[in-house]
């Protein structure tokens, strides 16, 4: 097969894993790294047109795109996968949930959540470089969130090859009720401290994510205009993980509190397998 082909049939086969059919459990498929590595090119280069294929494929099927979301800002995972940047995914409509509203958990895969910090873009971003300021300015508001991640490779059996295909490795996101302005809260300095029926399950702040979350927003800006789709007014923006993940179990409630930022609350359902 032609490089093309096999990207195609690489996505054609993530894309069947995705999706969810009634009364049937999801099957997750074996790593696709070493078949994206085999190809001629960049690997990182055909990670993200495999990435590209079912985005538009999404949009094809009625999907609306309405954000990004960064990935790999810890710099622990990023020297555990060898990489030296954060990656990014794409939201659409489907994906996103508001605070408290239930999330049949036959709809994720493999769900593990982590705490973060969404913007919501007010101006768009699309000058090559960009700075702090100007994503700033670009920011109508912040809103805790809570990104219920997912992979469709076995066991999380992942490399960055993997993770890029696979959109990032997303599955779903929650935002909170309640807009603050940048100004209205320390980004930075701001702990988070992320509950599940009462136990602590994860801990941590601002700077965990590239040491701020503006950072990772500027690499994300930058990045998106390079590559022709910047970020636009409207958009949402999940900067990348506070603190580390926690795996999700049917009927869990975890509780997110970010410092200045106010709350988020995911809840999952009891039912395992997905009904028409």
């Amino acid at each position: 097969m032609t490089t093309d082909q096999t990207l195609q049939a690489i996505a054609d086969t993530l894309w069947r894993a995705q999706q969810q059919q009634p009364f049937t459990p999801f099957t997750p498929v074996a790593p696709v790294r070493d078949a994206i590595g085999a190809l001629n090119g960049n690997v990182l280069d055909n990670a993200y047109r495999v990435q590209r294929i079912n985005t538009e494929r999404q949009i094809e099927a009625g999907a609306r795109l309405v954000g990004c979301k960064i990935g790999l800002t810890s710099r622990a995972v990023q020297a555990q996968l060898g990489v030296d940047q954060p990656d990014f995914g794409m939201l659409f409509d489907h994906m996103a949930y508001g605070d408290g509203q239930e999330i049949p958990f036959a709809l994720t895969q493999q769900p593990r959540v982590e705490a973060e910090i969404a913007l919501v873009l007010e101006h768009d971003l699309t000058h090559e470089r960009h700075t702090i300021a100007d994503v700033i300015g670009a920011t109508a508001y912040a809103l805790p969130a809570i990104e219920v991640v997912g992979s469709r490779i076995a066991n999380w059996d992942i490399r960055l090859a993997d993770t890029v295909a696979d959109n990032a490795s997303s599955g779903l996101f929650v935002l909170g009720s309640r807009p603050v302005k940048l100004d209205g809260f320390d980004i930075v300095g701001c702990g988070m401290l992320m509950e599940c029926g009462g136990d602590q399950v994860s801990v941590g702040a601002g700077v965990a994510c590239l040491g701020n979350p503006l950072n990772a927003a500027v690499w994300l800006a930058n990045t998106m205009a390079r590559v022709g789709a910047p970020l636009r007014a409207g958009d949402i923006v999940l900067t990348g993980a506070l603190g580390p993940m926690a795996a999700v179990r049917p009927g869990d409630v975890f509780s997110a509190q970010i410092e200045g930022l106010g709350a988020v609350r995911a809840l999952f359902s009891n039912q395992t397998e997905a009904t028409s």
